[in-house]
């Protein structure tokens, strides 16, 4: 498994990671027995990588985690998150804040994280998160309960924003680098790179937009984003592709990129995942799949307050 250096943390990350929200049944119920041996599965095929959230499940995700992590915890570089505890249940103040990481530290069983983000921060007031939610998390920073601090989202200039004002150490962005949008390497990556901040991918399938399966229910892509990526998978059908396998080799090749998290919740996605390793892409069927995209080609959508979005 390659590994990449995170910014100048110091941290070298495996260029797969494992999202955990699978284990907080965010896509379903799942079997917690299939989910610990995802997560031992991972550790022994070099993922060293995971991230999670108090949000995911509401703590699920991070109690199944904590619980599989037993006796393993020095293997990985643990991810956690503050800020964000329900669809519509966000504090980003710095007593919650405080409160917030001592609770998913006694869930994940462990004294330390080594990577605390502030949980999509575009639903909450810039400066507070500058100013009140940021200094929190670097006073936790320096007590050594979190090795690092950085911040997440969805809209790309507004955590290119905050990342250099507040001077944070990592950004999560997702749906900004994969086969539908790639606008991260235009409006977030020269930013970082400029103040060595590190970068973490996420969602390199569009949130399931890209699978054999489709997107859930509940995705917020206006309607023509879906049936483009929908003809995308329909292209890699025809030729025998995983399309899943397929779109994360393709954000696998983004150099800056430390790391780009995939959802797992059973040991057989380790493996399927581990294939976009070595996959060889056709450059005839990128040619298709950049023709079948072009109308819709870096289109995003909003999310949080409408003042985050411009």
């Amino acid at each position: 498994m390659q590994q990449r250096m995170l910014g100048r943390t110091g941290l070298s990350v495996s260029v797969i990671g494992f999202g955990a929200a699978p284990l907080g049944n965010e896509y379903g119920d799942l079997d917690p027995r299939d989910g610990q041996r995802a997560v031992h599965t991972a550790i022994e095929e070099g993922i060293n990588f995971f991230d999670t959230s108090p949000y995911y499940g509401r703590t699920l995700s991070e109690e199944r985690l904590g619980e599989a992590l037993l006796g393993r915890r020095e293997r990985v570089v643990l991810s956690t998150k503050c800020g964000r505890y329900d669809r519509a249940k966000f504090d980003f103040s710095a007593a919650r804040v405080t409160a917030s990481l001592d609770e998913s530290l006694a869930r994940l069983r462990t004294d330390y994280v080594d990577i605390l983000l502030a949980h999509d921060i575009e639903f909450g007031s810039v400066e507070q998160v500058l100013h009140e939610t940021i200094p929190a998390m670097r006073k936790l920073q320096k007590q050594g309960k979190a090795r690092w601090i950085g911040i997440s989202g969805l809209p790309i200039r507004l955590l290119a924003t905050v990342a250099v004002a507040g001077q944070v150490d990592v950004v999560l962005s997702y749906c900004h680098y994969n086969l539908m949008i790639r606008d991260l390497n235009e409006l977030l990556v020269p930013s970082l790179e400029k103040n060595q901040i590190g970068l973490i991918n996420a969602s390199p399938l569009h949130m399931g937009m890209l699978t054999h399966a489709g997107p859930p229910p509940w995705h917020p892509a206006a309607p023509e984003i879906k049936e483009a990526a929908r003809r995308v998978v329909s292209l890699c059908a025809e030729r025998g592709l995983n399309p899943a396998v397929l779109g994360l080799n393709f954000a696998l090749q983004n150099k800056y990129i430390s790391s780009t998290l995939v959802g797992i919740s059973h040991p057989a996605q380790v493996k399927e995942n581990l294939e976009a390793l070595t996959f060889k892409a056709d450059p005839e069927l990128l040619d298709a799949i950049e023709e079948t995209i072009a109308p819709v080609k870096g289109r995003s959508w909003p999310s949080g307050r409408p003042e985050n979005n411009l």
